[in-house]
């Protein structure tokens, strides 16, 4: 209730104050993307790191958030020496929830994820998750999509693999069963998908809409992206979906599937993961 009456307002205060720049879009404008991670320095190095550093469109900032990583994600990070990337280790805190595999993996990400969305100074923002990577135009092409778009929001496809085969995922209609959301569209006449967490790309005032912590304790969209994007939804957001292959999701080593499956299928060892 807390959600649906102060975020229309907060968007319509933030939309106000930023109508000029909305109107004149900045040249090469900052882009901040930032990713979650926790104990999986090898694949944050080998997949998202270099996805995201060697993006075609250059000016952004990359901010890394550990969420009390004991490996050696910091050194290894520290060691890239890149001038665009800020890295902070913050200390793990304990989990609100119940410790379940399913609780991990509906609101694990969320203190982080808010942690950097605090740190965040550009005019967009763009998530990537540390197991997965992006094509070399992918900031380039969500950019240019959504100021020709006047959107605030936009996702793009994800190439999967699925139990060796590969899947294209454009993600689900704005409103639909899926989002639970059919009876909020009224009059309005685009209904485009709202694509993977991994193929976001949205205005930085938007960084007001914090990932909600509660997010498990619900019985309908109580995936920590889910309820963030309905939460857009409910806010009349202008979203808009590039049906182009932005993010590649495949599964990580060991693994045959990705997603909630692969936390599925290997919940003795992701709780164990989840414990050091």
């Amino acid at each position: 209730m807390y959600y649906s009456v102060s975020e229309p307002i907060k968007l319509r205060y933030y939309r106000y104050m930023n109508s000029k720049e909305q109107h004149e879009y900045k040249d090469n404008p900052l882009i901040s993307v930032y990713v979650p991670t926790y104990n999986r320095c090898s694949i944050l190095m080998e997949r998202a790191i270099p996805s995201v550093l060697n993006q075609t469109y250059r000016n952004f900032e990359f901010i890394i958030v550990g969420d009390g990583c004991t490996d050696e994600t910091k050194p290894s990070v520290l060691g890239l020496n890149d001038p665009r990337i800020r890295f902070v280790n913050i200390k793990r805190k304990k989990r609100k929830f119940p410790n379940t595999v399913k609780n991990h993996w509906l609101a694990g990400p969320i203190t982080p994820a808010n942690y950097a969305l605090s740190m965040v100074k550009g005019d967009w923002i763009a998530r990537i998750d540390d197991d997965e990577q992006w094509t070399n135009d992918h900031l380039e092409k969500l950019l240019e999509y959504a100021i020709r778009n006047n959107k605030e929001f936009v996702t793009a496809n994800v190439e999967s693999i699925v139990d060796g085969v590969p899947v294209i995922n454009k993600g689900h209609k704005m409103f639909s069963d899926y989002f639970c959301t059919k009876d909020l569209k009224g009059t309005r006449t685009e209904n485009p998908e709202i694509g993977g967490t991994s193929t976001v790309l949205y205005r930085s005032f938007l960084k007001s809409f914090k990932y909600n912590k509660n997010c498990w304790r619900k019985t309908i969209n109580s995936a920590n992206d889910i309820d963030l994007y309905v939460r857009f939804i409910k806010a009349n957001v202008r979203i808009g979906h590039l049906d182009d292959v932005v993010t590649y999701q495949y599964p990580r080593p060991g693994e045959d599937t990705i997603g909630w499956d692969a936390y599925h299928r290997d919940s003795e060892n992701k709780i164990q993961y989840f414990n050091e």
